[in-house]
């Protein structure tokens, strides 16, 4: 009787463990507050900054002041001659650059567009922190495209507008791809940023006094909430989450077809454009991990907002992309490989075993390995600085990836005597600069426009709820109609 007891004692005592475990009230979305509560929570993190904010500020400023503006001015003034561009690997760290910030912009587009198109929950207080990634990122690769130019004065003889030398662009080169392909990406995901902020812009409005009053006054457009304006903001937020996923899909593979067009060993191949795609969510997610994580401990009442479910549905994604991504990397060597071209064979055999090897070995423990062997545990997944820390690896990874495609690739050619190891020299101090001016941005975005869309969680909220039945709370969700 003393054994059956505590058998069931055990039993009963592990039930409460678990259901404590997995309470739905530790969920946003089962755990509401208030309206004005919630506003004010967000209208506080964005007004309350401490000296050390200001000293990063400056930092970043002071980076952006000389490692972008600076370093740019004298490039122009000297000339591509400072820069380690030279035969055979005319495209540099400029290119890497581009294709690296493209591939951060599309955790934006995934997590807002494709997410709230399938309607997943734990988006909600997040999208906009990835979004900005979006806007912010783009810039950025806009910006390293100008400098692989050189002569950027001349830049506007790329659009195709008449002029008395009736001069038009080459449309077959790949520039002109990415001009076409990252401006309608520009314009597109700053419209869609700016849809879902206007609610958000109007509840700052009602809660400001001074310049930030006004500011948010010419921002929100008038938006009061009434019936009509909701029924016109949803519907023109579901045409572009709907308009802007191919524009994210066809991007990348645009940028992927720069290189598979051309009929360079370790280029020449088919599976470029959706393993680029890949490549990209794959850097994107580590990087809107480390952004939350940066929120949720710099930034007041955030811990509210974001908490262990949202790392851990995350977690789950960045799991999910790695093995997508590991799929199309080994395919693209190993049918590279089967080809049996005999440059193809000594680029790989140099990646192996060459100087470089160190960078394709870090980018595949960093892409593929160190992911399959955290993500799967939950305890790694929910707890943030970690999933921050694999996030980073794999953003490093990421980077060495397209090191390896643009210079390391150009490399080695079908003529042995133009053989030359890249080396960069300027572009590693513009680099530095396009990461400070991405990092200040966001720095200035979190203390002007709010980065927790509130209307979006209150929404949430409001459909979901728990339900008690005997002694159990069993969550239920509604639809608006």
């Amino acid at each position: 009787m003393a054994v059956t007891s505590g058998y069931l004692g055990s039993e009963k005592a592990n039930a409460e463990h678990h259901e404590e475990e997995h309470d739905p009230r530790e969920s946003l979305m089962y755990d509401p507050r208030p309206r004005g509560e919630m506003n004010a929570m967000v209208m506080e993190s964005m007004h309350t900054t401490s000296w050390k904010f200001w000293v990063v500020l400056g930092v970043l400023a002071f980076l952006v002041a000389t490692c972008f503006f600076y370093a740019w001015g004298y490039m122009i003034a000297e000339g591509l001659g400072v820069a380690g561009v030279n035969r055979p690997a005319y495209w540099g760290v400029f290119l890497v650059n581009t294709v690296f910030w493209i591939g951060i912009s599309h955790a934006g587009t995934f997590i807002s567009a494709i997410l709230r198109v399938m309607k997943a929950e734990f988006r909600r207080p997040f999208t906009r922190a990835a979004e900005l990634m979006t806007t912010f990122g783009l810039i950025q690769a806009g910006a390293s495209i100008f400098m692989h130019l050189g002569r950027v004065w001349l830049a506007y003889w790329m659009f195709p507008i008449p002029n008395e030398r009736q001069l038009w662009p080459n449309f077959h080169s790949p520039l002109m791809w990415d001009l076409l392909a990252i401006t309608t990406y520009v314009l597109g995901s700053t419209m869609y940023l700016f849809l879902p902020l206007i609610p958000d812009l109007a509840m700052a409005r009602d809660r400001s006094t001074g310049w930030r009053k006004t500011f948010y006054r010419i921002l929100a457009l008038g938006f009061r909430g009434t019936e009509g304006e909701w029924r016109h903001l949803t519907t023109a937020m579901n045409i572009f989450a709907f308009a802007i996923i191919p524009v994210m899909f066809s991007v990348h593979t645009i940028v992927s077809w720069d290189f598979a067009m051309a009929s360079r060993p370790g280029w020449s191949s088919t599976v470029f454009g959706p393993y680029f795609v890949l490549g990209a969510l794959h850097s994107g997610m580590g990087a809107v991990a480390i952004v939350l994580v940066i929120m949720r401990a710099t930034m007041k009442h955030m811990d509210y907002f974001i908490r262990k479910e949202h790392f851990d549905a995350l977690g789950k994604l960045m799991m999910i992309v790695s093995f997508t991504y590991a799929y199309f990397f080994f395919n693209d060597y190993i049918v590279q490989w089967y080809g049996g071209d005999k440059w193809t064979d000594t680029l790989l055999h140099w990646l192996e075993e060459g100087p470089m090897a160190w960078m394709f070995y870090q980018m595949i423990a960093f892409n593929i390995v160190i992911p399959f062997l955290t993500l799967w545990n939950k305890r790694v997944r929910t707890t943030p600085w970690l999933l921050a820390l694999i996030g980073g690896l794999i953003n490093v990874g990421m980077y060495w990836e397209r090191y390896i495609i643009v210079p390391v690739m150009l490399s080695i050619n079908r003529m042995p005597f133009t053989w030359r190891l890249y080396e960069p020299g300027i572009e590693i101090y513009l680099t530095i600069g396009t990461f400070a001016m991405f990092l200040l941005f966001y720095m200035i975005a979190s203390r002007l426009i709010p980065l927790i869309p509130v209307w979006e969680v209150q929404e949430g909220q409001m459909v979901h709820s728990l339900r008690k039945v005997g002694k159990a709370h069993v969550p239920t969700v509604s639809e608006f109609e």
